[in-house]
């Protein structure tokens, strides 16, 4: 797992952290505009600027999930399960692990579903025009690698608990 699945995800949030770059580059060149025309210095803010950064936003925003997954990044109410028998606790952890698997692949068949019915339609950007199913992507491939990341987790953990290792 700490293989291939795990430089993936690291990648990936590399190009979202990428993405976030671009945003707030966008954001600081459109605020410095917006602030020199206010001095009244005739520049004005990007246009498109809007839809660019709801774009780039809804691509980056799930590119991080796999790493936080990998790393068990995730939050985790340990309140009440501290005090659980271990063989419980382990229980709970793989379960969670299975529903966190298929909690990510039922959004990504939605996502999948959504990206076709918008590509369809041929759904543009108000202002740049631009097509909005390929910001879809990096959703769909974020959801499958975290939906990956969760299973593998949850058949090391089972592993681990029949002692067969990982």
């Amino acid at each position: 797992m700490h293989g291939t699945l795990a430089r993936l995800a690291e990648w990936w949030a590399l190009g979202g952290g990428l993405l976030l770059l671009a945003i707030v580059a966008v954001t600081s060149w459109n605020a410095g505009a917006f602030l020199l025309s206010w001095l009244g210095l005739g520049t004005q803010g990007l246009p498109g600027y809007e839809d660019a950064v709801r774009l780039m936003v809804s691509a980056a925003a799930l590119m991080f999930f796999p790493l936080c997954q990998l790393r068990r990044g995730h939050v985790a109410v340990d309140l009440f399960v501290r005090a659980l028998p271990g063989g419980l606790r382990r229980g709970l952890d793989r379960l969670w692990l299975a529903a966190t698997a298929a909690a990510a692949l039922f959004l990504g068949y939605w996502m999948v579903i959504g990206l076709l019915e918008t590509r369809a339609d041929r759904t543009a950007s108000s202002i740049l025009g631009w097509p909005e199913w390929p910001f879809y992507a990096p959703g769909v491939i974020s959801l499958a690698l975290w939906a990956a990341i969760a299973a593998v987790q949850c058949g090391e953990a089972a592993a681990e608990e029949t002692g067969h290792g990982a």
